[in-house]
């Protein structure tokens, strides 16, 4: 008997969770963090519905005398925040130019995909030559996701036709779905749109492969050992219920989506 290759990829993945959690029992153990009184946190809305009430309940755990503030944010408004002095600990995509003064850890690697209807026959090749019988459904360009888009298809020399905008993952997953339109997203925010799955499509970006980086950047040295454990519980989580589930259907992703050593 053998490990197929969907248990080789799952044991790789139980294998990073068991020496995370190893690294979060000591850090916990050691660490000094019963002078901490107040802490501001930030987390992109990709994670929010299944990975943020593990990780705010972690947090509420750890630090029961801590005034604790939860936001919910886009990347951008959470760099803003960050720069600004608003944010102690935050969870976003990487940007192109590093903020100074926060140091970053940088968690996942998310590939950029095409997301088509499910129930349709449309190809690669049919969404980029701009002669698609349904819609491109654009991240709105004012949002980072939309930005990293908007520069590769500018490299890949590719213009689309600019129908649709939105600022919201949920309206464009629910669009695919009803076969309304395709869209470029992320393995993340189609693992977060749990109730279309079954109706939507995963398909390879042609050529020249992108993707954004999730980092957790931390606004203060005295915050490191604390910022390591949420980092080992987020990795644990993503791995547990975005990553292995997602490669389990699309088994093509599994050098691309991928949580990122240290």
């Amino acid at each position: 008997m053998v490990v197929t290759a969907k248990g080789a990829a799952y044991l790789h993945f139980a294998e990073n969770i068991l020496e995370l959690s190893r690294r979060a029992s000591r850090e916990i153990r050691d660490g000094t963090l019963d002078s901490l009184t107040r802490l501001r946190f930030a987390m992109i809305e990709d994670f929010e519905s299944d990975i943020g009430p593990e990780i705010t309940q972690l947090l509420a755990s750890m630090l029961p005398d801590c005034k604790f503030t939860h936001y919910t944010r886009v990347s951008h408004d959470i760099l803003t925040m960050l720069r600004n002095g608003e944010l102690d600990i935050g969870i976003a995509t990487q940007p192109t130019v590093p903020i100074e003064g926060i140091q970053e850890f940088p968690i996942l690697r998310d590939p950029f995909v095409i997301a088509v209807p499910a129930a349709s026959n449309l190809t690669v090749e049919d969404c980029f030559s701009g002669n698609a019988p349904l819609p491109f459904l654009r991240y709105m360009r004012s949002q980072m996701m939309g930005a990293v888009i908007e520069a590769q298809l500018s490299r890949m020399r590719i213009k689309l036709e600019n129908t649709f905008e939105l600022d919201s993952t949920s309206s464009i997953m629910s669009l695919i779905a009803r076969g309304s339109g395709w869209a470029i997203t992320t393995p993340s925010n189609y693992a977060r749109s749990t109730r279309f799955q079954s109706q939507v499509r995963l398909l390879p970006v042609p050529r020249k492969s992108f993707s954004r980086t999730i980092s957790m950047f931390v606004a203060a040295p005295h915050l490191e050992d604390l910022a390591r454990v949420v980092a080992t519980a987020l990795k644990s989580q993503m791995s547990a219920q975005t990553i292995g589930p997602v490669i389990e259907s699309y088994p093509w992703l599994v050098d691309s989506y991928r949580l990122i050593s240290e």
